[in-house]
């Protein structure tokens, strides 16, 4: 894998999890907790983010084999999925895909927030298992998907530093800035997403290429 492939893997996966976007669920969850329970718990997430994702990388082409799926279909169901996700971004707000309101209020009497909901679904949610998914379909061979999973590892540490410095971060950004943040994310994921859709449908009806 060329470099630049490398690296348009980890832009994309980093834009796709928007762990800038997290930062105000994050400071909601953990507002009355103690420094210590904040950071672990931004540990937590951060390796469940990393775990998930390499999981999908690894398992996901023979768990879509099991169930009868090609892969040109779900590129195009990934895709759509991706770009909804973006649509949403572009407008500030979270996808439906991610959280719905009925868990955001069971959200905030959990617990253990760490893994659900911030890890799975607000982080490492459906568009980006399907993001890597793919990623790993193209790999030519291991060394490939090495590399690719190195890409999760380092988009799971810019997570744990992001969720870290939760607060610093909100309280420069402020809501404006962690919105124009978002709309960037967006306006690269929806380009991703349509490039999935693309390269799917040509897979899936030869004659459109």
């Amino acid at each position: 894998m060329e470099l630049a492939s490398s690296i348009k893997i980890l832009v994309s996966i980093l834009a796709i999890v928007n762990p800038l976007g997290a930062i105000p669920v994050f400071l909601s969850l953990c507002g009355e907790r103690s420094p210590k329970e904040a950071n672990t718990i931004a540990r937590v997430t951060a390796l469940s983010v990393g775990l998930v994702l390499i999981i999908s990388t690894w398992a996901g082409k023979p768990l879509l084999a099991f169930f009868g799926i090609g892969i040109p279909s779900f590129r195009v169901g990934g895709g759509l999925l991706i770009l909804l996700m973006a649509i949403a971004m572009m407008h500030a707000k979270q996808s439906r895909a991610k959280r719905s309101p009925e868990e955001e209020d069971a959200d905030s009497d959990k617990e253990d927030v760490a893994v659900v909901p911030l890890a799975i679904p607000l982080l490492a949610g459906p568009g980006a298992i399907s993001l890597v998914v793919v990623a790993g379909e193209q790999a030519a061979d291991l060394t490939d998907r090495l590399l690719i999973s190195l890409c999760i590892l380092v988009v799971a540490t810019i997570v744990w530093i992001t969720l870290l410095l939760a607060e610093p971060i909100g309280k420069r950004l402020g809501i404006t800035g962690l919105n124009i943040a978002t709309r960037i994310m967006g306006l690269l994921l929806s380009a991703i997403g349509i490039q999935m859709i693309a390269e799917g449908l040509k897979q899936l009806f030869p004659g459109l290429s």
